[in-house]
C-alpha cells in the first residue's frame, strides 16, 4: 500500500506540471496573438527566445540538484521550495497589463522568462527523482507510467475546463476577455500548488547517489554519451510532434472547423465540437496509452516500441489530411485524435524510462551519478521542441498570410482567413507532424540500449553501488573513530 501511495504521490507532481505545460503549449500562442495583442512575428520570437533560455538553464539546474544535500534528499525539496513561485508566475504570465505595445512586449518577456525559470527549478529535480526513487529498471517504467497517467489526467482537467472556465468568468461574472484568462489561470495555479505539496509529502528518495567528479567531468561524460545524444534527438522530435499539433489546434478549430460545428449523437442530441473537447478527449486517450506502456514495452522492448509507435503516428497523421469537413468527418477527426493520443500516451513514460536507463548507463561507464544533469536534458529536449514548434507554427501562419484579430494591438472581431492560411493549418495538423515522427524513427534506430544491454547494466550497477556503499560506511566509521 505504501508503494502505491508513493507512485500516486509521484504522479501528482507531473499532474501539476502538465496542467500548466499543456495550457502554455496549446493556448499561449493564441493568447499572445489574439488576446494579449502581439503580432505573430513578435509572439514567435518571444516563444523561441524564452524557451531557448529555459532549455539552456535546465543543465544548470540539474548540476545544482545533483549537488544538493538536505534531510529530504537531493531532488525532493525543490517541490516544496518552488511550488508557490511556480503558481504565482503562471498567473502573471496570463495577465494583460494596461500598457503600450512596447510595454506589453517587455511584460511578456519578463513574465515568460520567470515562468520558465521556476518551471525548470521544480521540474528538473522532479524528473531526476525517477532515478533515485527505485533502483529497479522495470519499476522505473511503472513509476514513469504513474507519472504520465496523472500528467494526462491533469492535462485533461485543464484543457477540458479551460474554455468553459474562461467563459464562466467572462459571461457569468462580466469581466473582460483578458481578465477571464487571468482568473482561469488563477484557478489552475491554486490546484497545482496543492498537488506539488502532496507530491513532496507522499514520496521518498530511496537510492543514494553521490557525484564524485567535477562539473567539467560531468559535462564531458555527458557529451561523450552516445545513447544520451540519440535519445535527446528522438525526444526532441517527439516533443516537436506534440507541440506543432497542439499549438495549431486552437487556430484550426477557430478558422477551419468554426464555432458552430457539432458532434451528432443521434437521439441524444448534439455536442459542440470545440478545441477543448478535442484536446481533452486526447488526454483521456493518452491515459489509455500510458496504461498500455508497461505491457507493450515489456513484450517488445523499449526501442522497438518507440519505433513502432512513431510509424503508427506517421500513418495516422497522413490520414488526417484527407478527412472531410462534414458531420461524419468530425467523428473521424475525433477517432484519429484518440488513436494518435493513445500512441503519444505510450511514448511519454517510455521516453522518461529510457532516460533513467541512460542515467544508469552513465553511472556504470563514467563512474558519476549525474542523474539530475541527464534528466535535465530530457526537459531541455522538451523545451527545445516546444520552442521550435511553437515559434514555427506562428511564423508559418504569418508567412501564409494568417490575419490576427489583434494585429493592431486591440481585440477585434474574428476575420476571414485566406486560402493559403487554411492550407497551412491543414499541413500543421498532418504532413508536418508526420515528417517529424519519421525523423524520430530514423534517430532511435541507432539507439544501442536494448533490453539485454539494460539488464546487464543493472546487474553490474547493483554490485558497484553495493561496493561503494560499503566503502562509504567504512570511511564513515573510520572517521568517527578518528574524531573520538
Amino acid at each position: 500500500m505504501k508503494n502505491l501511495t508513493e507512485k500516486i504521490g509521484y504522479g501528482f507532481g507531473d499532474m501539476a506540471s502538465s496542467m500548466f505545460w499543456k495550457i502554455f503549449s496549446y493556448y499561449l500562442p493564441i493568447f499572445y496573438s489574439n488576446i494579449f495583442g502581439l503580432s505573430l512575428i513578435d509572439a514567435g520570437v518571444l516563444v523561441l527566445v524564452t524557451r531557448i533560455w529555459d532549455a539552456v538553464s535546465d543543465p544548470m539546474m540539474g548540476i545544482v540538484a545533483d549537488r544538493t544535500k538536505t534531510r529530504w534528499g537531493k531532488y525532493r525539496p525543490y517541490l516544496l521550495w518552488i511550488a508557490a513561485p511556480f503558481s504565482i508566475c503562471g498567473i502573471m504570465l496570463f495577465t494583460t497589463p494596461d500598457l503600450s505595445y512596447a510595454g506589453k512586449l517587455i511584460w511578456a518577456y519578463v513574465t515568460y522568462v520567470l515562468m520558465m525559470t521556476v518551471y525548470t527549478g521544480i521540474n528538473v529535480p522532479y524528473g531526476a527523482m525517477l532515478g533515485v526513487i527505485t533502483p529497479d529498471s522495470n519499476e522505473k517504467t511503472v513509476f514513469s507510467s504513474f507519472r504520465m497517467f496523472f500528467a494526462y489526467g491533469g492535462s485533461f482537467i485543464a484543457l477540458f475546463s479551460w474554455e468553459p472556465l474562461c467563459r464562466f468568468f467572462e459571461n457569468g461574472m462580466g469581466v473582460s476577455l483578458a481578465a477571464s484568462w487571468q482568473l482561469g489561470m488563477t484557478v489552475i495555479a491554486a490546484a497545482c500548488l496543492v498537488l506539488f505539496i502532496c507530491c513532496f509529502l507522499m514520496t521518498r528518495e530511496k537510492v543514494k547517489t553521490v557525484s564524485t567528479v567535477s562539473i567539467g567531468k560531468d559535462f564531458k561524460s555527458l557529451l561523450s554519451n552516445k545513447p544520451w545524444w540519440l535519445l535527446i534527438g528522438a525526444a526532441l522530435c517527439f516533443n516537436l510532434f506534440n507541440t506543432v499539433r497542439g499549438a495549431t489546434v486552437a487556430y484550426f478549430f477557430g478558422d477551419v472547423i468554426g464555432a458552430q460545428a457539432h458532434l451528432d449523437f443521434g437521439h441524444f442530441g448534439n455536442v459542440l465540437f470545440y478545441s477543448g473537447l478535442f484536446l481533452g478527449v486526447g488526454e483521456i486517450a493518452n491515459m489509455v496509452g500510458v496504461a498500455m506502456t508497461v505491457a507493450i514495452a515489456g513484450r517488445l522492448g523499449k526501442k522497438t516500441t518507440f519505433i513502432a509507435v512513431n510509424v503508427t503516428l506517421i500513418v495516422l497523421s497522413l490520414i488526417f489530411y484527407m478527412v472531410p469537413l462534414s458531420a461524419s468527418g468530425y467523428w473521424i477527426m475525433m477517432l484519429l485524435q484518440v488513436l494518435i493520443s493513445i500512441c503519444t500516451g505510450i511514448m511519454s513514460p517510455l521516453v522518461w524510462s529510457m532516460y533513467a536507463d541512460v542515467s544508469d548507463y552513465a553511472e556504470l561507464r563514467y563512474k558519476t551519478a549525474s542523474t539530475g544533469l541527464i534528466f535535465s536534458s530530457s526537459s531541455m529536449a522538451q523545451k527545445f521542441g516546444g520552442a521550435i514548434g511553437g515559434a514555427a507554427v506562428l511564423w508559418l501562419l504569418n508567412a501564409c498570410g494568417y490575419v490576427t484579430p489583434s494585429a493592431d494591438g486591440t481585440v477585434a472581431e474574428v476575420v476571414s482567413q485566406p486560402a493559403s492560411a487554411i492550407a497551412c493549418l491543414w499541413w500543421l495538423m498532418s504532413f508536418i507532424p508526420a515528417i517529424v515522427a519519421a525523423l524520430a524513427v530514423l534517430v532511435v534506430s541507432f539507439y544501442p540500449l536494448t533490453t539485454d544491454k539494460i539488464n546487464e547494466i543493472c546487474d553490474k550497477l547493483g554490485k558497484q553501488r553495493a561496493q561503494d556503499n560499503e566503502e562509504e560506511a567504512l570511511e564513515d566509521s573510520t572517521l568517527e573513530l578518528t574524531e573520538a
